[in-house]
């Protein structure tokens, strides 16, 4: 596979606010390379940083300390209409008194070019969101969803060399949102433009990415592509962010370069990988947490082999039923999600069963 060129570039970036006398720092020492041609979604909670690094990227806000790189030119304090970048706002940002055309054709015109180009452009642009047919409305006269795409083609029809994009589905519904996120997707890659994207939604970062970037208080957690964040966390911030994970405190019982034993229950030792983020081989009654998904585990009979539990609920969802088990001296309950199969045996609350945990698909990663 040919090796793309590195479209963005970001070194040691800071960036600091003063907040009662405190210096707080919003984006602490990221690095990162993002290659021609990817969709990378930066995603971590509300305040963790991602939109201000994406602000930076865009030259809206300006690094503390750090460099960043478009296309291998230093662009840390070049003005924003320099960089060459697109950016698509959370709220759309569209001109309400001008049509459709006349919105997707603004940029153009400050750019001086001949008006039969533009009309060319914003033709293009118009079919390429699919909304070959709305050149005279309004904003006004659009749904949501059709207002997004005329948002995105304002930006395309400057072919920036970057798109960035702040949480761009936030207001549409759940349904259009689906829809508008593989919309995206299949745009992105159709057209090959590098693609910035900030969320705070899982599912979507999972759906569009080619990779993600997890942030957690303006620390970069985990970089990697949507398959090795959800099945290879690197703590147990990201495995608890990145869909469910059962996320249990326990100690290390003996370990070696790549496998990590723990005993979930007495007398009941349990072998898995070592996550990404655990280095180094750790001693026996070393603190360690064992990550495991829902999906992950089977709810068998207790005359079974497995570790021993009790059922505190089981609800029948169609597909699955979604179990709640407690392991004595665990404090927590363990999510168990089974299929759902005509002849399964569904257990009752109060009921001994036991667990089976698959021990290649969970991992042990540093407390």
């Amino acid at each position: 596979m040919k090796e793309r060129a590195i479209a963005l570039q970001l070194r040691n970036v800071v960036k600091a606010f003063t907040k009662g006398g405190k210096t707080v720092r919003a984006v602490d020492n990221v690095n990162l390379d993002i290659e021609e041609g990817e969709m990378v979604c930066f995603l971590g909670p509300s305040g963790c940083g991602k939109t201000t690094t994406l602000r930076m990227v865009a030259g809206f806000e300006t690094p503390t300390s750090g460099v960043i790189t478009i296309k291998g030119k230093d662009v840390t304090n070049v003005p924003v209409n320099k960089r060459g970048i697109g950016f698509v706002f959370q709220n759309y940002a569209l001109f309400p008194h001008m049509s459709v055309a006349n919105n997707i054709a603004y940029g153009l015109k400050t750019r001086h070019i001949d008006p039969v180009t533009i009309a060319k452009k914003t033709k293009e642009a118009l079919e390429l969101v699919g909304l070959p047919n709305v050149a005279e409305r309004y904003p006004s006269e659009l749904s949501g969803g059709e207002q997004q795409r005329v948002a995105l083609a304002r930006v395309l029809v400057m072919e920036p060399s970057l798109l960035l994009m702040d949480e761009p589905l936030s207001n549409l519904d759940a349904k259009l949102r689906i829809h508008m996120r593989t919309e995206i997707r299949h745009l992105q890659k159709k057209l090959g433009i590098t693609c910035l994207y900030v969320t705070h939604d899982q599912s979507e970062a999972l759906t569009v990415a080619d990779k993600i970037v997890v942030i957690r208080k303006g620390v970069v957690q985990q970089v990697g592509s949507p398959r090795e964040i959800y099945h290879n966390p690197a703590n147990a911030f990201v495995a608890d962010f990145i869909g469910q994970a059962n996320i249990l405190p326990l100690q290390v019982v003996k370990a070696d370069e790549h496998t990590v034993t723990v005993e979930p229950a007495k007398g009941h030792p349990f072998t898995t990988r070592k996550g990404a983020g655990f280095s180094g081989t750790p001693d026996a009654g070393t603190p360690a947490n064992l990550v495991i998904r829902p999906e992950n585990i089977d709810v068998l009979a207790a005359s079974s082999e497995g570790i021993p539990a009790k059922v505190v609920s089981a609800i029948f969802v169609g597909s699955h039923i979604e179990y709640e088990l407690s392991i004595e001296g665990i404090d927590k309950v363990v999510n168990a999600s089974v299929p759902s199969k005509p002849e399964e045996t569904v257990w009752d609350e109060g009921e001994a069963v036991k667990l089976h945990f698959d021990n290649e698909a969970a991992l042990v990663v540093a407390s």
